[in-house]
């Protein structure tokens, strides 16, 4: 588990997923400017499914 991208997601949620697609890391800023919650919480949301999807 890569801890740094969890902190990330707290600090700056739209940083921890560049990895994935534009539309991932705008979607996840527009959330952040939102409200900084929604932001987090997809944020561990993309982290968790990336992870997920690692595993199968």
């Amino acid at each position: 588990m890569d801890i740094r991208r969890w902190i990330l997601a707290f600090i700056l949620p739209p940083a921890s997923v560049t990895n994935k697609e534009a539309g991932t890391v705008m979607l996840t800023g527009l959330l952040t400017l939102l409200g900084w919650l929604p932001g987090v919480a997809f944020a561990l949301f993309m982290i968790i499914q990336e992870k997920r999807q690692v595993k199968a």
